[in-house]
């Protein structure tokens, strides 16, 4: 393969293994010679020789109803996955009811997987503690875990929350309700937080705030919990777009009109602006991009290179649309 290639075996070993820091023309070479020779890695064989499983884990700590219904996650996932297709690293994915089940924290701490990448962690989730101390983790957003030393990759949600909720000030709203995220969630504290700040800096009594559990079916209950309640609603700031889906119908069918009788702001810029019937102003998190940055920097660990930063905050904006 090297001598095809015209390279050394050290370098053929590192575009096997999907090191970046290889020549371009080198990395073309060896690419080449695999497929002229029609190689194919044993992973059994090196596996045993380097210890490693070659093997990433993506642990989902959610209901799977929840994992299939939110878009949020085929993002990431897709950003992990692609990412991964240029290393020598497969995809293992688990998706647990709230906490990882035992039989899950055994198959992790056996020796199957190299290394972890943690979304959606509940506040109160200690269950990997038992294999922080055994390979390299990653979090998708800011984990409240006290001893673990992990990689976080998250947005300002503190910020990205304020933005929208600006908007809701700029365009006039004067009584600003939220449908908030799953309150075990430091995410959805986060945009809680960015919300209060805008209203009280604005000197604005904050409205309610009704949690929405991330969901679309969340969404419809809170919406409907605010209009019987606070009638004199004018603005709603929704912590995803996947509950924004979810209320925006309610508001329709009661003969408000959005963004007239009540604005709205969602929050992801996802796929599930799709499904509302006006478009929906959001603040759009990359959620492809932070999927893929938290592989590679799981890769990098992997691979002996710990220069990265622990904590990555990658940036919002605000989309524009009709609701606001």
């Amino acid at each position: 393969m090297a001598a095809r290639a015209g390279v050394s075996r050290a370098t053929v070993s590192r575009v096997v293994n999907g090191s970046p820091k290889v020549h371009p023309d080198s990395a073309q070479a060896v690419r080449s010679a695999i497929a002229e020779l029609g190689y194919v890695p044993n992973r059994a064989a090196r596996s045993l020789a380097s210890h490693q499983s070659h093997a990433i884990a993506l642990v989902v700590p959610e209901d799977m109803t929840r994992f299939l219904g939110d878009a949020y996650f085929a993002s990431v996932i897709k950003g992990i996955a692609e990412r991964l297709e240029r290393s020598d690293y497969v995809l293992s994915l688990m998706v647990a009811s709230q906490a990882p089940e035992p039989k899950m924290l055994r198959y992790l701490a056996g020796g199957a997987v190299d290394g972890v990448v943690v979304i959606s962690h509940h506040i109160g989730d200690r269950s990997l503690y038992q294999i922080a101390g055994l390979m390299p983790m990653v979090f998708g957003g800011r984990a409240v875990v006290p001893g673990i030393d992990a990689y976080v990759v998250d947005v300002n949600n503190v910020e990205g929350a304020s933005i929208a909720t600006q908007r809701l000030v700029d365009r006039g709203c004067r009584r600003i309700a939220s449908i908030a995220g799953s309150m075990s969630m430091q995410s959805a504290l986060d945009r809680v937080a960015g919300w209060r700040e805008v209203l009280e800096a604005a000197d604005l009594e904050p409205g309610p705030v009704i949690d929405g559990d991330y969901t679309m079916h969340g969404g419809a209950r809170a919406i409907r919990e605010i209009l019987a309640e606070y009638p004199d609603v004018d603005g709603v700031f929704v912590a995803s777009d996947l509950m924004a889906s979810g209320a925006m119908p309610v508001v329709l069918e009661r003969g408000l009109s959005i963004p007239g009788d009540i604005a709205m702001v969602g929050y992801d810029d996802s796929p599930a602006v799709e499904a509302c019937e006006v478009p929906l102003t959001t603040v759009r998190q990359p959620s492809e991009e932070m999927g893929a940055l938290m592989a590679d920097i799981l890769v990098d660990v992997l691979s002996g290179n710990e220069s990265r930063d622990r904590t990555t905050i990658m940036p919002t904006v605000l989309v524009e649309r009709d609701s606001a």
